[in-house]
């Protein structure tokens, strides 16, 4: 998944972050209210991981932003303000939940799990395409009952396609979804990944469509 952490601590971010890559996530790491409206405008995640107490602001301004456009993005607040007046007044704002510091990293991936889990159109932990199997939760994938091993990338391109289902996805949005904000993307790079995924799949498990994009054959 393509997560989006906004939080000013330093070692609490950073120890976010790494717990999340080692998780195969693709996570990207902002620190202000300004830098965090100014890539949500540009950019879309599958979900954001918001602190409230901000240095030029309030976190509750990013939330409202993002619950005022059409797009649907699962949040989670990570704040230190325990009152239940403020948890309550996150979840009316649109949070999906909210969580106190200090918290557990593997409870944070937990939540994570849950939220994103309801943007699937199949809520079962494993979904299946003829021979092949993907175990959302233990972030698996097998062929004919065989473990084939997928790279972090495979698989963050992979649940990009799965959370869409047989939608079709711009290979722009695909691009946004592996890789991390501001970095230099060769031409064909996602035309290689898909091919070294269909070589581990089959060839028919992800559909071009040339000029469109990509989506998971049904």
């Amino acid at each position: 998944m393509r997560i989006l952490l906004i939080e000013d601590e330093p070692s609490l971010a950073q120890a976010v972050k790494e717990h999340l890559d080692a998780e195969l996530h693709s996570c990207d790491w902002f620190a202000s209210v300004d830098e965090a409206l100014s890539v949500v405008r540009n950019m879309k995640y599958d979900v954001v991981l918001l602190d409230l107490q901000l240095p030029d602001g309030d976190g509750l301004t990013v939330l409202r932003h993002l619950r005022a456009v059409p797009h649907y993005t699962p949040i989670i607040i990570m704040s230190a303000r325990d009152k239940i007046s403020d948890r309550i007044k996150g979840l009316e704002l649109g949070a999906d939940d909210y969580v106190i510091k200090p918290f557990d990293l593997n409870e944070l991936s937990a939540r994570i799990a849950t939220v994103t889990r309801r943007q699937l159109e199949n809520a079962s932990e494993k979904l299946v395409f003829g021979p092949v199997c993907f175990d959302l939760k233990r972030r698996t994938t097998t062929v004919n009952g065989h473990p084939v091993q997928l790279t972090p990338t495979e698989w963050a391109l992979m649940e990009c396609l799965l959370r869409r289902g047989s939608l079709i996805v711009p290979k722009a949005q695909l691009e946004d979804a592996i890789y991390a904000f501001g970095k230099e993307i060769e031409s064909n790079s996602i035309e290689a990944h898909i091919s070294r995924l269909r070589a581990k799949l089959g060839k028919s498990t992800i559909l071009t469509h040339r000029g469109l994009g990509y989506s998971i054959a049904r």
